[in-house]
């Protein structure tokens, strides 16, 4: 036993990876990562290009695809689908075993889609009914226009994992648009699956930043707190939100609630403890996703405990402090979705372009 099984049987949190490389497939690695206590696996477009990129692993199959008259796009489609339906293969016990509560592999929607409601939708639906399969999650970003798409994709019955979540507020309406979409589907509900994909480390990046740019006594002292009280005060309203008559009618017809899954929580301050946000955002029914890195650091020297709701009133103190030495969250959470949609879009369109080439050469 690891660490990583103890974190799930001793506190309910499941420990997920937060990365994929066909290496790892061919090679066994992600069945080791699995024994070691992996419940779940998210991909994103940065991590596919920098798979794709980063090796000659996907040459032959990228070149049999061109060959066979597909375009690029297309080809890198199939390069993702590849891997996507293998990892599903081999989570897939971990799903049958755990009820459908784990063994979920997630990919992504076309970033540029991102401000298309209507697009989203089609785009999510095709990619769920190409892989179908029971342990698929179809991401969808967390913009004012992914909500509708988030709440039809539900009441269709498909599983979603809903991304690039970095405020409460809107946080509230992505809970409110898997509510709704539970409401709208038909018969039981225990088949529907969703993870909130609650980002975490790049809060205190930004937030840190301005701190540091205000440079009072007050503000320094805020720094590296932003991002774990921002995390326990989303587990708050989730705890909040899935309560009381509107919510147990659902549960009455098999209703699952939408865990909070900790994001983006690699530690990109050096000062910090590596596992500085796994250990402070441990609780029931949450996940935490991770790169494989930080997998390592936390099964090594990790803290098993139950932190998720301690200190609420020290983190909604956090909050309050920083509105008053002029941190504005509002903006800095308007910015870094901005930021995440653009740095998705980037590595989606630089991926392409360097397949271009690669095709080019190959012609």
């Amino acid at each position: 036993m690891t660490r990583l099984h103890d974190l799930f049987a001793e506190q309910g949190q499941s420990p997920w990876l937060d990365n994929i490389r066909r290496g790892w497939i061919t090679s066994g690695e992600l069945e080791r990562w699995v024994a070691r206590g992996v419940r779940g696996l998210t991909s994103n477009p940065s991590i596919f290009q920098k798979a794709i990129q980063g090796s000659g692993e996907y040459d032959d199959e990228f070149a049999d695809a061109i060959g066979g008259g597909l375009d690029v796009e297309a080809s890198y489609w199939r390069l993702v689908t590849s891997d996507i339906r293998a990892a599903l293969e081999i989570l897939r016990p971990v799903h049958d075993e755990s009820d459908g509560l784990d063994g979920y592999v997630s990919v992504e929607v076309d970033p540029g889609l991102a401000r298309d409601s209507a697009g989203t939708e089609v785009a999510a639906r095709a990619l769920d009914e190409q892989l179908d399969a029971p342990n698929l999650y179809v991401k969808i970003p967390a913009t004012a226009e992914g909500l509708a798409p988030i709440q039809q994709m539900i009441a269709e019955k498909r599983s979603i994992n809903v991304t690039l979540i970095f405020s409460l507020e809107r946080y509230a309406e992505v809970m409110e648009a898997y509510i709704a979409g539970l409401e709208r589907a038909d018969g039981d509900l225990s088949d529907i699956s969703s993870v909130a994909s609650f980002f975490i480390s790049r809060l205190d990046v930004e937030v840190d930043r301005r701190l540091e740019a205000i440079g009072t006594d007050e503000a320094l002292a805020l720094r590296g707190k932003a991002a774990v009280a921002n995390g326990k005060l989303a587990y708050a309203l989730f705890l909040g939100t899935f309560a009381g008559p509107r919510w147990d009618a659902l549960v009455a017809r098999g209703a699952r609630v939408q865990r909070p899954l900790w994001a983006s929580t690699s530690t990109k301050n050096p000062d910090y403890p590596d596992t500085l946000y796994v250990d402070q955002l441990i609780g029931p029914d949450t996940v935490n996703t991770l790169p494989d890195n930080t997998l390592d650091a936390f099964e090594d020297h990790g803290t098993v405990a139950r932190t998720i709701d301690a200190d609420v009133d020290d983190a909604r103190a956090v909050m309050a402090g920083l509105a008053a030495v002029g941190v504005d969250l509002d903006d800095v959470t308007r910015l870094l979705e901005d930021e995440g949609v653009a740095a998705f879009e980037k590595s989606f369109d630089e991926l392409l372009t360097a397949l271009a080439t690669k095709a080019e050469r190959l012609g």
